[in-house]
This record gives structure tokens, C-alpha cells and sequence, in this order.
């Protein structure tokens, strides 16, 4: 595992500390790994929502606008 020097912000590092401190992480690393998989997958779904949009736009198939295509994606994505 690849390791790294990063600094926080002292509300950032308070808030890291108290995570820790309540044991719902083991580790302040443990805790950005998890931050960062979390972000990653809501890209994911970001870039999967994007596309969608695009293709709907230019293809000229529906009549909705992006928020009505947003809000059917988002539904299709929460179940």
C-alpha cells in the first residue's frame, strides 16, 4: 500500500480525531480510504447520470427535461 504525507484543516482533523475516537474507524487512513471509495462510486453514478442526460439530449427520443431525466435515473439507482 502506497503511503502517503497529507495535511488537514483543523475542523477536518477534529472531525478525523472524533471518528477515530468513537470507534467508527480504526484508523484515520482507514477512515480517508473509506472517504475516497465513496466518492469514487458517486462519481460513478455521476459520469452514469451525465451520460445518460447527454444521450437523451441528443437524440431527440424524449420530451423530458433534464430534471425529469435526473429524477428517473435517480430512482432507477436507489431502486
Amino acid at each position: 500500500m502506497a503511503r502517503q504525507s497529507i495535511s488537514f484543516t483543523q475542523p477536518n482533523d477534529e472531525w478525523l480525531k472524533t471518528q477515530v475516537d468513537n470507534q467508527e474507524y480504526s484508523s484515520k487512513s482507514e477512515l480517508v480510504n473509506d472517504l475516497i471509495r465513496q466518492a469514487r462510486s458517486q462519481q460513478v453514478q455521476i459520469d452514469w447520470i451525465k451520460s445518460k442526460l447527454d444521450k437523451a439530449e441528443n437524440s431527440g427520443f424524449t420530451s423530458d427535461n433534464k430534471s425529469e431525466i435526473l429524477k428517473q435515473s435517480k430512482a432507477i439507482l436507489n431502486g
